[in-house]
């Protein structure tokens, strides 16, 4: 990267230093005016929001564009505090009510919850807007997330007709090079070396999406970073603790590839290193948010490895079943499961399994728990199986083999 910058440096001089949201704001007739009371929004058109614009006919990928919706208050409610919920936009946004700012978030994931200060609603009609800025990719307001307005008991929804204004389309240069967290490195050295002058405990590990197009080659890798990190902090034993992928996307009807299933069974594969700990998160993720919010749930998960591995409390039941062995039986495949604690179980008819025979063509199989560690896989379609897979998708919807202490089975396949 370094070189690259060097070459067009050579050729058409020093890079100046380009503001994107300073030049965006610089072409944009609505900055610090359209925010404010009285905008005439007539000739302004609509788009039916939530959704993704582009989906809706707005060809814009780059910059800053406006979004306006008026709704009604009764009297009773005029002047009560409030908060305004714009589910989750892409990529950055600024809230105004009523002409006075609420609150903005910088980055699309976190959800958009906004304080409405005392005295800013009024009896009859209230107008939100809303700035969005987009730098690259589909920009939009992410479907199946709260878009309401909460006052007292009274909850106003906000989903339907907004009228929208582009601000200014502004393309990032090409000659921007990008941080260090883009060149050979750089986030070693700026985030992982600093470490070494610290005392650390363990290590908890929440990453793989990049990877989930390379799910066979992160069996290795991630098995590296981990006996690296330990070598580096000269702690051979380091407690290393890791978040499997939650689920994401819209669930398949039929079994398929999946490259998410393919890295959380390649993260599940690192726990054959000794002091390692998994919490299993496909069962709580958001099929519409790569960051779900269900945080809670992951730190529980995490808090019961951490007392095994960290803190050596080997008679706590801190995961869920994993796949230890596979044997062919008449036609069937028994599997049997380690971290079983008080026993395998489902809360119905087991669900989320997958069976191939030598074609490696897999189809929904049958299953049933058999005894307290091993759980029978088959279907009438393949007669002598080979390889058996579970909870193979992006996003498992219907997985269900847990232990009794309801923590969930790790998704696994039986293939090397």
């Amino acid at each position: 990267m370094d070189s690259m910058r060097a070459a067009y440096v050579e050729e058409h001089g020093e890079i100046k230093p380009f503001n994107w949201f300073a030049e965006v704001n610089k072409n944009d007739p609505g900055a610090g005016k359209w925010s404010k009371k009285g905008v005439d929004v007539s000739n302004w058109p609509q788009i039916s929001l939530p959704g993704y614009w582009t989906d809706k006919g707005v060809n814009f990928w780059n910059g800053s564009i406006w979004f306006y919706k008026e709704f009604e208050l009764d009297e009773s409610l005029a002047g009560e505090e409030a908060i305004l919920r714009l589910g989750r936009i892409i990529d950055s946004d600024s809230a105004f009510v009523n002409g006075t700012f609420v609150g903005n978030i910088t980055y699309q994931y976190p959800p958009r919850i906004y304080t409405i200060p005392e005295g800013v609603l009024k009896a009859g009609t209230n107008k939100v807007m809303v700035r969005v800025f987009s730098q690259g990719g589909r920009g939009g307001f992410v479907e199946e997330k709260p878009y309401e307005v909460r006052v007292g008991n009274e909850v106003i929804d906000i989903t339907g007709d907004w009228q929208y204004h582009i601000g200014a389309e502004l393309n990032p240069p090409k000659t921007n090079f990008g941080g260090l967290g883009f060149r050979p490195g750089g986030l070693y050295n700026s985030l992982i070396n600093p470490m070494k002058q610290y005392t650390v405990k363990g290590v908890i590990w929440y990453q793989g999406e990049t990877n989930a197009g390379r799910g066979f080659q992160y069996r290795q890798l991630f098995k590296d970073l981990i006996v690296d990190w330990r070598d580096q902090l000269e702690k051979p034993a380091l407690p290393f603790l890791f978040v499997q992928l939650a689920n994401l996307g819209i669930p398949n009807k039929q079994p398929v590839k999946s490259g998410w299933a393919e890295t959380r069974d390649a993260q599940r594969r690192a726990l054959e290193l000794p002091n390692t700990g998994m919490a299993v998160a496909f069962d709580i993720g958001e099929w519409n948010d790569i960051h779900p919010l269900n945080k809670k749930e992951v730190a529980r998960r995490l808090a019961l490895e951490a007392e095994r591995v960290a803190y050596g409390n080997d008679e706590l039941v801190s995961a869920g079943p994993l796949y230890e062995s596979m044997k062919v039986e008449d036609g069937s495949i028994l599997l049997t499961f380690s971290s079983v604690g008080s026993g395998l179980y489902a809360n119905s008819l087991l669900e989320g399994f997958q069976i191939a025979g030598e074609d490696g063509k897999f189809v929904w199989a049958n299953a049933v728990v058999m005894s307290k560690n091993t759980v029978k896989v088959w279907s009438r379609k393949v007669k002598e199986p080979v390889a058996v897979r579970y909870a193979w998708d992006d996003n498992p919807a219907g997985a269900n083999l847990k232990n009794k202490e309801n923590l969930p089975a790790s998704p696994f396949t039986t293939e090397d």
